[in-house]
């Protein structure tokens, strides 16, 4: 049961990648004569295998992947928190075969927002990925009550101020860009996440947001095939382009 990866027991190494199975799942699926690795019957359910093995459980293959990362296209109504006493909560779109034990979103989208949202249980990817040190652009849609004017690009640009309950928050420079068909539409990229920051950025310019959607995080967009709603997973080698500045 060799193999170039890290070792660890049968129980824990399985028992991390399927949601809802423990060790002592583990151990009675050994007993039940379940369990393969490297084409051999496992008995003993704290034997140590390699993360490179072959793993079969109940016939199906195991891959063994050391985090998940998730793209959602969130609709509204659904929040980004791990538990919510009255509202559904991201996870709960997450479909069982991408279900594991830490999982939870790296960063936050209001209730009534639309879009990107990362899922995942790498905590030291979303650590670098929302630090201010950062500066991980995101960039967003937005449809306005009223039609955008030329000045927005300027001011935002320029780092614009915003009220806020606490106060008034010096934003860092930001990019807009105005639809050349629609005059109620606009894209937005950002480069820092204060709290309702679009909605108040143009609420400080007498406008108000009527529809937010996120579109990309750093380089990766948001894939235009996946409805309200749905999870794709995302490929390790494609990770870094949620770094992207």
């Amino acid at each position: 049961m060799g193999g170039k990866g890290s070792m660890m027991r049968l129980d824990r190494l399985v028992s991390s990648q399927i949601y809802g199975i423990s060790r002592a799942d583990v151990k009675k699926l050994c007993l039940k004569k379940k369990v393969m690795v490297n084409g051999k019957l496992m008995a003993r359910s704290d034997a140590k295998v390699s993360v490179d093995d072959e793993i079969f459980i109940d016939g199906k293959r195991l891959v063994y992947r050391e985090h998940v990362y998730i793209m959602l296209n969130k609709p509204q109504g659904v929040v980004c928190s791990t538990k919510d006493g009255e509202s559904k909560t991201v996870l709960e779109l997450v479909p069982q075969e991408l279900m594991r034990e830490g999982l939870f979103p790296a960063g936050r989208l209001d209730k009534d927002t639309e879009g990107f949202v990362l899922i995942t249980d790498d905590g030291e990817l979303s650590h670098r990925m929302l630090s201010p040190k950062s500066h991980v652009p995101k960039t967003y849609f937005v449809r306005l009550e009223k039609p955008w004017e030329e000045s927005y690009g300027e001011i935002m640009a320029e780092g614009m101020t915003i009220d806020g309950d606490n106060g008034r928050e010096k934003c860092l420079p930001a990019e807009f860009k105005g639809s050349d068909s629609d005059p109620y539409e606009c894209t937005l990229i950002l480069h820092e996440g204060k709290f309702h920051q679009v909605k108040r950025m143009f609420g400080t310019l007498g406008n108000k947001v009527i529809f937010l959607k996120r579109t990309a995080i750093g380089d990766m967009q948001l894939d235009t095939n996946l409805a309200l709603g749905e999870c794709l997973e995302i490929m390790h080698k494609d990770v870094e382009n949620l770094l992207a500045r």
